[in-house]
């Protein structure tokens, strides 16, 4: 009996210890979702640390604001092109008015976005690190 529980004991003793400091390992990182960019945490913000740039002239295509509306700390454009065609862009906080003649630099469109301050799902939209407004 006294073998039995000393045994016992012993293999407690040692499971308990083996419980201890085991080694961290990283997270899995997971792919990004459709609508959500490279690199981003899984339902982060897109633009986390981004300030507005200046674009030069000529870097960029050229559009007309159509809509714009800001909404937690971003910028949402509709512009169209010389020929008609619309694209949404994203860009942190700026100021720019309907009409206004920009240029943009182009970048692959994110599909089905969802803007959760705006409660709103852009088909496609451009995010961008800012406009150029054209006198």
């Amino acid at each position: 009996m006294k073998k039995t529980a000393l045994v016992i004991l012993v293999i407690a003793a040692l499971a308990l210890a083996g419980c201890k400091d085991k080694p961290k390992t990283e997270a899995p990182v997971a792919a990004p979702q459709q609508g959500q960019m490279p690199g981003a945490a899984p339902g982060g913000d897109p633009h986390a640390g981004m300030k507005a740039q200046e674009i030069p002239a000529g870097a960029g295509k050229k559009a007309t604001v159509t809509q714009t509306m800001n909404s937690g700390g971003y910028t949402y454009v509709e512009a169209a092109d010389e020929k008609g065609a619309k694209a949404w862009l994203a860009l942190p906080e700026t100021k720019v008015a309907k009409g206004d003649k920009i240029e943009y630099p182009e970048t692959p469109p994110m599909v089905n976005f969802h803007s959760k301050t705006l409660n709103k799902t852009f088909e496609k939209i451009l995010f961008i690190p800012g406009i150029r407004i054209v006198k």
